[in-house]
């Protein structure tokens, strides 16, 4: 069940471990090795009759030796091949960037560095310090018997927020956008060239108003500074030029390792026949080890002769035949998630075929986990598993599997209608939308009901949240 609830880039890595762990399970098709070990059957057979006094230790020691180079070599194999596959980019990390640039600070001491280093550790992946003074003070003195003073870490603090990118260091967003303005003015200060006023009330704004900046109260401080919606808007031109996320773009950042997916299945449009097609790295060809397959049969042989095995050949009994079936198992389950994700999703895609041919999401129909669980004969629980966190790729995008499941609603008409088709007409209302005058939950009921959805206020704001969309006054632009 495990098995069926990870996503494929999770498998590969579940794989790894158990071929990492059982060294009876290998990679690759057992189909493919009958022949040759039809083969090399005869050969075997005179083999073990030259090893009448054969020694299961000795075999286990042969094993020992010789099996590690070869799954090496087939392992490193593998990695060239998907490496061929997916190139990447090669590049220092956020922190490693940070540590580079020490040398510019002109830190005072060794124990200066050691401090501006552990601040640095601190900072997270979008480039803030969210932790206090008094947390880094104590992880000095528990790792470098360091005792220094909170304002002695501020004070290192100020200078580690110099580095590059600017803004890196900073508390909070308000401080993370100071820093910027703060160096732009300077800069320009330096070169003797002008500061412009929407600059210098754009820092003011930071300064004093954020909190009507940030919530968007463009009245408040249109009042306060006695200028125009048009200035005000250059003021908000100059912050929106500022980063709000200085580690953004170096190597191990949150926001850039999630923009890749591996799909989990993939649809093709084949002259209107969809053709539905299970990643292969969800079904890897797996097979249990020919040496410990060859040792379960020379024991069985030993065990025919001698009426008694010695204490070393059950120990080493146990442990082959242990490894041999655990083998057994996790190829069993592989393909077991193999055929039940596949049932699942040919489920899913017959049930939402409409969709899947023309990418129309009117075309979605209203679908909970127990269709497809009636469909398939499959427990809820275990539909539940299999469409959690998967993606399919296709013509019109990947998509994660779980949003094709929707409650169903009735319209005006008496239709039954999926509540995603509700979403995506509401989603394309507020994109449309004037956003100097955003329409408000009430005015976005009105418009649903127009179109034939009636529903309740309370009810578009729910969708409207679901949909990560803000309200009518945090929409509104100048």
């Amino acid at each position: 069940m495990k098995l069926f609830q990870i996503p494929t880039a999770a498998l590969e890595q579940r794989i790894k471990e158990e071929l990492e762990a059982n060294p009876a399970l290998e990679e690759g098709s057992a189909i493919e090795d009958r022949e040759t070990d039809r083969a090399s059957e005869s050969e075997d057979q005179e083999v073990d009759n030259e090893k009448d006094d054969f020694e299961i230790e000795d075999y286990l020691s042969d094993y020992a030796e010789d099996d590690p180079a070869s799954y090496s070599s087939s392992t490193q194999h593998r990695k060239e091949e998907e490496q061929k596959q997916i190139p990447y980019a090669v590049q220092s990390s956020f922190h490693e960037h940070l540590i580079s640039q020490l040398g510019l600070l002109e830190l005072e001491s060794e124990e200066d560095e050691i401090i501006a280093k552990q601040i640095i550790g601190s900072i997270d992946g979008d480039g803030y310090l969210r932790r206090e003074p008094e947390s880094i003070v104590d992880d000095l003195m528990f790792s470098n018997s360091i005792v220094v003073s909170n304002q002695r870490i501020l004070d290192i603090l100020s200078a580690v927020q110099k580095l590059e990118p600017l803004g890196t260091g900073a508390r909070d967003l308000r401080e993370c956008l100071l820093i910027q303005i703060d160096a732009k003015i300077n800069k320009l200060k330096d070169e003797n060239k002008e500061i412009s006023p929407a600059m210098h009330r754009a820092k003011i704004m930071l300064q004093e108003f954020f909190k009507e900046f940030s919530k968007k109260h463009y009245h408040k401080l249109v009042k306060y500074f006695d200028i125009s919606e048009a200035e005000l808007k250059e003021s908000i031109d100059e912050i929106l030029k500022l980063n709000p996320k200085p580690a953004s773009g170096y190597a191990g950042d949150k926001s850039s390792a999630n923009t890749f997916i591996l799909p989990d299945f993939t649809i093709i449009n084949r002259d209107g026949e969809l053709d539905l097609t299970l990643n292969n790295r969800n079904a890897p060809d797996l097979k249990i080890s020919e040496y410990y397959q060859e040792m379960m049969q020379a024991y069985h042989r030993t065990d025919q002769k001698e009426a008694r095995l010695s204490r070393k050949e059950k120990e080493a009994l146990v442990f082959v035949k242990q490894k041999v079936d655990a083998a057994k198992w996790f190829v069993d389950a592989i393909q077991k998630r193999q055929d039940t994700m596949l049932k699942t999703m040919s489920a899913i895609l017959q049930f939402q075929y409409d969709y899947f041919l023309t990418g129309d999401t009117r075309k979605l129909r209203p679908m909970i986990l127990k269709d497809i669980s009636d469909i398939t004969g499959l427990d809820i629980s275990t539909v539940s598993r299999v469409a959690n966190n998967k993606f399919v790729q296709t013509e019109f995008g990947t998509k994660l599997i779980k949003e094709f499941f929707s409650e169903a609603m009735v319209n005006q008409d008496g239709e039954e209608v999926s509540t995603l088709e509700v979403k995506k007409i509401l989603s394309d209302i507020i994109e449309e939308e004037d956003k100097m005058k955003p329409l408000s939950d009430e005015d976005l009921r009105r418009l649903l009901s127009d179109k034939g959805y009636s529903i309740a206020r309370r009810t578009v704001a729910k969708y409207r949240e679901q949909l990560n969309i803000p309200v009518a006054r945090l929409r509104k632009q100048l």
